[in-house]
């Protein structure tokens, strides 16, 4: 079975930023940058065009698109700076508190952030210092989705190529539904399903994650989500605790060895058909 952990914190991550944003830059610029000014309903991100992978790039930091074999280096780094992956997904997308997210607002926006991570130099990885933006939405106090355009509240941005971090907050939005947060998308959590956040590490950082995190994801992405071990034409490698590119012969041997495991369920469901008849 993959790591619950590591499945459970790329599609989902909730934990205060607050504690967690102070400690992790090694240095950070000595002002805030100077928030945008837009008008009222103007949608505030804006991404790169041209692809389904491109609309994961911020538009001010893209450059050219991430190759295959630097992807999961550089989410990982991402992710590590933002906390301190899944390689076919194009971003990360978490979730924090709507005090936490309010808090960011007035005292992290527009800040800047170095990271001592790693990067590729000729096929090697090597030391390398990155910048994180943390750019806050000035429309993420809304309550409702309105037009859509800005459901994002916020985004850890890496400045060298583009990619970033989805940043939602959650909160009691319903008046009919008391106990239950939701973002603007309205994924809806019950409270206890979310507290008492549960301490982890993912890429080898501590990270929170809800309570009920296994209710969570069956709930959203079915059973599937947590045993899967296959998945765009990746397979979970439990050696390695990675998930790993499958080659084209590959993928048509798992094709093939699927086929079979159903033509013989099917066999053993059409025989114990004809059992029943005969009992009966």
């Amino acid at each position: 079975m993959a790591s619950l952990t590591s499945l459970f914190t790329a599609v989902f991550a909730f934990f205060s930023v607050a504690q967690a944003l102070p400690s992790l830059a090694t240095g950070a610029s000595s002002g805030h940058l100077e928030p945008r000014r837009i008008p009222a309903q103007a949608k505030y991100f804006y991404e790169a065009s041209g692809s389904l992978a491109r609309v994961h790039y911020d538009i001010r930091y893209f450059k050219e698109e991430v190759p295959y074999d630097e992807h999961r280096l550089v989410l990982r780094d991402l992710i590590r700076s933002y906390l301190g992956v899944m390689p076919w997904d194009y971003d990360l997308d978490v979730q924090v508190s709507n005090d936490t997210l309010q808090w960011l607002g007035d005292s992290m926006n527009r800040t800047e952030h170095a990271f001592e991570g790693t990067t590729y130099v000729d096929g090697w990885e090597r030391p390398a210092t990155k910048t994180y933006l943390l750019d806050v939405n000035p429309h993420h106090s809304d309550l409702t989705r309105g037009d859509g355009a800005n459901v994002i509240d916020a985004r850890w941005i890496d400045m060298q190529t583009g990619l970033f971090i989805d940043i939602t907050g959650v909160r009691e939005r319903e008046a009919s539904r008391p106990g239950v947060w939701s973002c603007k998308n309205y994924h809806r959590y019950e409270a206890r399903q979310l507290w008492p956040l549960r301490p982890t590490k993912f890429e080898g950082v501590p990270a929170l994650v809800p309570y009920s995190y296994q209710d969570i994801l069956t709930d959203e992405y079915g059973h599937k989500s947590i045993v899967a071990e296959e998945w765009e034409h990746h397979r979970w490698d439990s050696v390695t605790k990675q998930w790993r590119l499958m080659s084209q012969d590959e993928e048509n041997q798992r094709k093939e060895e699927a086929k079979v495991l159903k033509a013989q369920d099917l066999a053993l469901h059409e025989e114990e058909e004809e059992e029943q008849e005969q009992v009966s």
